[in-house]
């Protein structure tokens, strides 16, 4: 049996959530959908949210927030995230709310969660990574630049979901209005094909069981485009998948 497996409830602009487990001990990353939604999208993978031991909140835009506080107060689950969080998505008067800081260690059931900060157009924007019998994931989405200390937390992992949130000429000749694009492709937006590129080559692939692509954008991108662009980094890998918004992805299972 594995011990850490983990899959997606969806991945997209329209919604985030993603679930880890390690034995007996279930976290949500992001709960973008409404409460009602994200049980449904749950029991697809074989749970419910009173499998859950926490619910980890990387910022407050709504495609990662939406159903946060109803899940959390309905079924008691404690919701992680940073202060800047808690009060940008109005979450600081959650009963289950635990606070978390930037490069802080949380055990949380059988997993240690790092915060990582990041540079995204949020209050207190974090990302994390979980550690769990000795295996690491990593979950890095909605991020506008690489940082050294982006690339120093997700060097080493055994599996990585990781975005690749647009196409630079799709995003320039799309739909989004020029502040929306300038938004999107800044510092503080999201990584584009060619950056997620970038930070394949700077870490460490040897151990990466899985990568997984995702928050791939419909309007601004394609999984085709995403394929060619990673396709250098990606040959060597044994198990690449693509997140998409309706579905997420399956369990995947580290060992």
């Amino acid at each position: 049996m594995s011990m850490l497996r983990f899959a997606s409830l969806g991945s997209g602009s329209s919604g985030n959530a993603t679930v880890v487990v390690n034995g007996n001990s279930a976290l949500m990353i992001d709960c973008g959908f409404s409460a009602k939604e994200a049980t449904l999208r749950l029991a697809r993978l074989g749970l419910s949210p009173d499998d859950l031991d926490a619910i980890l909140v990387t910022h407050e835009h709504s495609d990662h927030a939406k159903g946060v506080s109803v899940l959390s107060r309905r079924h008691g689950i404690p919701a992680y995230m940073s202060l800047g969080t808690a009060l940008a998505a109005s979450l600081d008067t959650l009963p289950t709310l635990k606070v978390m800081r930037a490069a802080q260690h949380t055990q949380i059931g059988s997993f240690v969660v790092e915060a990582v900060t990041v540079p995204h157009d949020a209050r207190e924007p974090l990302q994390f990574t979980l550690s769990a019998g000795g295996l690491r994931l990593g979950v890095l989405t909605d991020l506008g630049s690489l940082t050294p200390v982006v690339t120093q937390h997700y060097a080493c992992c055994d599996a990585l979901l990781v975005e690749a949130n647009h196409d630079l000429d799709m995003l320039a000749n799309g739909p989004y209005p020029w502040h929306l694009q300038q938004r999107v492709r800044g510092p503080w937006g999201h990584l584009n094909n060619l950056q997620t590129a970038e930070l394949l080559a700077s870490i460490t692939l040897d151990r990466l069981q899985h990568l997984v692509v995702g928050h791939i954008s419909q309007k601004n991108n394609s999984v085709a485009l995403v394929q060619g662009a990673l396709a250098e980094h990606t040959a060597p890998l044994s198990s690449v998948h693509y997140a998409c918004q309706d579905a997420g992805f399956d369990w995947l299972d580290l060992n």
